[in-house]
């Protein structure tokens, strides 16, 4: 009992689901930004109707997420002093800064310019009015990305030092922070993966309705738009994934190793990518094993010959550098959380141009299997990256900050187990009536569709926009 009592044990499992949590509404968020924009700005430049429906239709997908963003979002931070006082103690001042920029610069653009764009449709020109929801999608990428930046310092910390008489890292250059190549290499592949997602509930929503030949006007070019989204996202992100793995592989090598189970140093043919291992968990007996030669070398340096240096070694060195301890993560979560990233994101961008050939020159199939697969495709983009998160926080530890903080050091001293999970069982229970009203909104939303179309002035002949809908 006392083991499930551990404060560091909960604390980290509090960590893990609330910003799993979270993240369901991060990525859709930032995706549905752009999708919004784009719609309406195909209305702007053509005039056609049922563009201005797909705007209003999926700004109102888009701001019930963003509203269940923000709420699961100040829970998030409010962990930091909670649960994790001596990390905050230790970091504040580097890790806060990119978190005061996200909420004052990135935040504040989001939020001014989001109630623009709701209540400005028949008081801001056209144009103008356009212009709000491009700066809100640009608010959600820059909030992306100093949130990027933050996570970056805990995996490459840069641009600090340490404060003897403090007991705390300081930061020398802002600049430098927010330039770290793991947040340069993180941000677009992060970017392309949020727009997979977006595209995942186009795609789903879209099939809903065409499947029982519902609203063929606005749906039938949304699918096409979902479709080639994807297809379009899911080369970017496979294309960013290869720069950030250089990166990774350059400021933590064991995470590479562990994503692979790669024990002993391997060079060329050797460093192979297995698609599936069965074997012991110390990766002293393989049984049975699907591998790609080269791939893993190619991924790690790109080149064919390249070396990949092992678990082993790399615990040795670290031995080495930071005193006695074990500095592996969990094999197994972090083998099979690399490969469920990118089998699910792959299967994805399969359905999407399986969908582009059977729907090619206005097609619109019979089989009922089809709009199913295609409907129920939606969490594999977004599953892809939670796990891919997963992978990215679990492969760094034992340490909170790389090199310079473990995680069993940063947990708050004086919050008892007990005191951490009756905050757990709370935070599960809000979230999960929280999980129930998001669910039915956005399933209302949906099932409603696209609104007719809207009235004419019947001076201007200009659409009367109605701010009820939201």
């Amino acid at each position: 009992m006392n083991e499930w009592l551990d404060p560091l044990l909960l604390s980290r499992w509090q960590f893990g689901l609330t910003t799993i949590y979270h993240f369901l509404f991060v990525p859709l968020t930032i995706g549905m930004a752009l999708t919004v924009a784009i719609f309406q700005t195909a209305w702007v430049r053509t005039g056609q109707v049922k563009y201005l429906q797909l705007t209003h239709f999926f700004g109102k997908i888009f701001l019930i997420n963003f509203a269940m963003g923000v709420v699961t979002g100040i829970v998030q931070e409010f962990q930091f002093g909670m649960n994790w006082s001596d990390y905050s103690r230790f970091v504040g001042d580097v890790f806060g800064a990119p978190l005061a920029f996200e909420g004052i610069v990135a935040f504040f653009l989001e939020a001014t310019f989001i109630g623009l764009w709701i209540f400005g449709w028949d008081k801001l020109p056209r144009y103008l009015h356009l212009a709000t929801i491009w700066l809100v999608a640009i608010g959600s990428a820059a909030s992306a990305y100093f949130i990027i930046a933050a996570n970056a310092f805990m995996q490459n910390p840069v641009a600090f030092r340490i404060n003897e008489a403090k007991g705390r890292a300081e930061l020398t250059d802002i600049g430098e922070l927010l330039s770290n190549p793991i947040a340069v290499a993180a941000f677009p592949h992060t970017l392309f993966a949020c727009f997979m997602v977006s595209s995942g509930l186009i795609i789903s929503v879209t099939a809903w309705h065409l499947a029982r030949n519902q609203h063929l006007e606005t749906m039938r070019p949304a699918l096409k738009f979902g479709l080639w989204m994807m297809v379009i996202a899911g080369i970017g992100t496979t294309l960013m994934g290869d720069q950030l793995s250089l990166a990774m592989v350059d400021a933590q090598p064991m995470k590479m190793a562990a994503a692979e189970a790669l024990y002993q140093t391997a060079t060329g043919a050797n460093a192979s990518f297995s698609i599936f291992t069965l074997g012991t968990p110390d990766g002293v007996h393989e049984l049975f094993s699907i591998r790609v030669p080269y791939l893993l070398s190619f991924l790690s340096t790109h080149t064919f010959d390249g070396t990949v240096e092992g678990i082993n070694n790399l615990q040795a060195q670290y031995v080495q550098l930071y005193g006695p301890g074990d500095y592996t993560p969990i094999i197994w979560i972090t083998y099979w959380s690399f490969r469920w990233m990118i089998g699910l994101g792959l299967l994805h961008i399969f359905v999407a141009v399986i969908g582009l050939w059977v729907t090619r020159g206005g097609r619109h199939p019979r089989n009922r299997w089809v709009w199913k697969a295609a409907i129920w495709s939606f969490p594999l983009s977004l599953g892809a990256m939670i796990v891919g998160w997963v992978f990215t926080e679990m492969g760094r530890q034992p340490w909170l900050v790389f090199g310079l903080l473990k995680t069993e050091d940063g947990v708050s001293p004086g919050v008892s187990g007990l005191e951490v999970l009756i905050s757990l069982c709370a935070f599960t229970l809000t979230y999960g009536a929280l999980a129930v009203v998001e669910f039915r909104l956005i399933l209302k939303a949906v099932r409603t569709g696209p609104d007719d179309a809207p009235a004419q002035h019947p001076e201007t002949g200009e659409p009367v926009h109605r701010v009820t809908v939201y």
